[in-house]
């Protein structure tokens, strides 16, 4: 089938105007000749497959889309989030978005390959109160996954995942920026916590972004700010479902009453958890058994940064590979990630060319990526 020039043309200057970068951007970074490109973009010059394949790894999309028919990229959701909120993603922060994009196609594809299909969980509102709409979601969602009203999610994440939300922890530069949540036209549910956050912050915000999967799937995509602005319902709703999903209710009442915690016993209990002070005291008010004055007392404690440990990055790492680590983190790669791609490779799945670009890395930094994780680029017989 003869590719459609203005269609793969258009495709490219799609990605181009959502990147916010110039001609002379993208041919510093391919090599790719401005007079080329722009007559690429045009949809008068045919590009070679070499160009093509170098092209759908600067914009991390499937080479596949470009020679397809098929319009099948998120880009009716991203340009909602960037007319809407325009001011609030820098250049670099739509970068970071189409790389986690790219990430939750690449998970949804390698899944799929590897058979493993994710349950299904499904809430139906029942009335038009929104608070307590997310506080039964949550409690719904809790026994689902059979979670005991005092059991803390330690893999919190892989909760989430079980149900077929693709999560990443990926570093945005706007810190007002929580999380986002896109509806992909082929991944499907997909939640960005920004690993700017806390690490207690993250675990919340995941929460938040795991309810708008389940009640706003049909809102395409949405921002969510750690400062929100206005009294959008759906983001209360989402707060309840986290703080509830995160601290029932029911735990909440079994604890020694909060009017008589010092500094270091709401620590610890912010600690259990895993949550803030500010996200405790709030939680505590609502589930009526703090006043005000105790919730607001409890708020302004804080837990020690140094308390908070983040489990994917284990004591035993050497210094530079938890810098390396961390940075990967950042990038959005989390061990589920990276095992999932391993697990493919061994499988036959991908090679070893396609596992580097799932990993956003070259062939050198692949091999660093596996000697971290202790796996192995060589394919068993």
């Amino acid at each position: 089938m003869a590719i459609d020039l203005k269609s793969l043309g258009s495709k490219l200057a799609q990605y181009r105007d959502q990147l916010t970068d110039s001609i002379d951007e993208v041919t510093a970074s391919t090599g790719i000749p401005a007079e080329r490109l722009a007559k690429i973009e045009g949809g008068t010059t045919e590009p070679t497959g070499d160009e093509i394949l170098i092209l759908a790894d600067y914009y991390r999309c499937d080479y596949k889309y470009f020679i397809s028919n098929e319009q099948v990229a998120p880009f009716k959701q991203t340009d909602a989030l960037y007319r809407a909120h325009e001011s609030d993603f820098s250049k670099a922060d739509r970068r970071a978005i189409q790389d986690f994009l790219y990430l939750c196609e690449t998970e949804a594809f390698l899944l799929q390959e590897m058979g493993r299909v994710p349950s299904s969980f499904a809430f139906s509102t029942r009335d038009g109160n929104y608070k307590r709409n997310g506080e039964a979601a949550a409690g719904a969602f809790r026994s689902f996954l059979n979670l005991p009203d005092g059991q803390v999610p330690s893999d919190l994440y892989g909760e989430f995942r079980k149900v077929g939300l693709h999560v990443f922890r990926r570093k945005l530069g706007n810190s007002n920026i929580s999380g986002l949540f896109v509806m992909h036209p082929v991944a499907r549910k997909c939640a960005l916590v920004n690993h700017s956050e806390d690490i207690y912050r993250q675990r919340f915000s995941a929460a938040h972004e795991m309810a708008h999967a389940i009640f706003d799937a049909d809102q395409e995509a949405s921002v969510s700010f750690e400062r929100q602005e206005g009294m959008d319902l759906r983001e209360v709703r989402a707060n309840r479902f986290a703080s509830c999903f995160l601290m029932p209710p029911a735990a909440l009442n079994k604890l020694p009453p909060p009017a008589l915690w010092s500094e270091a016993d709401a620590q610890q209990w912010a600690k259990k958890f895993q949550v803030s002070c500010q996200a405790l005291g709030v939680a505590l008010k609502a589930a009526g058994i703090a006043d005000d004055q105790t919730s607001d007392r409890i708020r302004a404690f804080r837990v020690p940064r140094e308390a908070k440990v983040d489990p994917e990055l284990p004591q035993d790492l050497t210094l530079s590979q938890r810098n390396r680590k961390q940075h990967l983190l950042e990038l959005g790669l989390s061990d589920f990630y990276v095992g999932l791609c391993f697990d493919a490779l061994q499988a036959g799945v991908i090679s070893v060319g396609r596992l580097a670009e799932a990993l956003l890395s070259s062939r050198s930094e692949t091999i660093e990526i596996a000697a971290i994780y202790g796996r192995s680029l060589h394919v068993a017989d």
